[in-house]
């Protein structure tokens, strides 16, 4: 038989070049890795510290319940021991040396309570007016209206002050209890203004911040004198000042001069104002005449 060629119809399509994906390129495994075999998991080796605890069960709770009766049981034998035994006598009190008198004192020799004059807080707690200083003779009201010397309210006394708003805060939170008053004029020009101011007993100390508070600011040109005053004989912090001369155009002179100091719960105020220079004596004066009294 003859061979015969097979001939295509049509040419053949050329293959289609499919482009492979880029991929990173690996180093060659040196041999095929397996896949890894299932290795379980070694449990922790207790420490020292951790092996020493126990878990808290039931064991736990029986030792407990041990501890407690036997804690009440030894204390109830021991009540049971002490009451059984017989009372053991005390050692005789041995006091050598005690200040008793060998016989009673007589009672023209018992000492009285102190006297009022000495009392401070007996006399702060009376009638204050009546430890306001006294009036010169002739010198009179500076309110035909009223007495010399009279009660003023906290709101009155507040407005004495440049800032009567903050003064009457402050001087409420202080606790203030009761305010004396005395405004007398002596002589052509001069006038004299008192104030004791007393506070009530508290935590706070009333009488002390106010008094302290007002001296605070006397040193300074401005609000106050101009100068750090002299100290009140007999005053733990009272003070007296001369303030400097103030002149106005068609007026007389005005000077004036000031006293504050604080005994117990109750603070002393003093103004003196007059056309004449005052003298560090007058004012020393009269702040410790007031001084006296309380």
């Amino acid at each position: 038989m003859e061979a015969k060629d097979t001939i295509p119809d049509e040419p053949a399509e050329p293959p289609v070049q499919v482009e492979a994906p880029v991929r990173a390129v690996e180093p060659p495994a040196p041999f095929p890795v397996a896949e890894p075999a299932y290795v379980p998991v070694a449990e922790p080796v207790p420490t020292a510290s951790a092996a020493g605890r126990r878990p808290r069960g039931r064991t736990a709770l029986l030792i407990a319940a041990a501890a407690v009766l036997g804690i009440a049981g030894g204390t109830a034998v021991g009540y049971g021991v002490q009451a059984d035994r017989a009372p053991t006598p005390l050692p005789a009190l041995s006091q050598p040396g005690l200040g008793y008198p060998a016989k009673a004192l007589p009672a023209d020799k018992v000492p009285d309570p102190l006297p009022v004059s000495q009392d401070r807080q007996l006399k702060t707690d009376g009638d204050l007016l009546k430890l306001l200083v006294d009036r010169p003779s002739g010198a009179r009201s500076l309110l035909a209206s009223l007495p010399a010397e009279r009660w003023i309210s906290l709101d009155a006394y507040a407005m004495e002050f440049k800032s009567e708003d903050y003064m009457f805060e402050r001087l409420a939170d202080g606790d203030v209890r009761r305010i004396a008053a005395a405004d007398w004029e002596q002589g052509q020009h001069r006038g004299v203004s008192i104030r004791l101011v007393q506070f009530r007993s508290s935590a706070q100390l009333g009488a002390s911040d106010h008094a302290n508070g007002q001296l605070d600011y006397m040193p300074d040109a401005e609000e106050g004198a101009g100068n750090s005053g002299t100290a009140i004989k007999g005053s733990g912090n009272g003070r007296y000042f001369l303030y400097k001369p103030h002149y106005k155009a068609g007026y007389l002179p005005s000077y004036g001069a000031r006293a504050i100091a604080q005994r117990g719960d109750v603070m002393f105020d003093i103004h003196v104002f007059d056309t004449v220079p005052i003298s560090k004596k007058d004012i020393r004066t009269l702040a410790e005449r007031q001084l006296e009294r309380l």
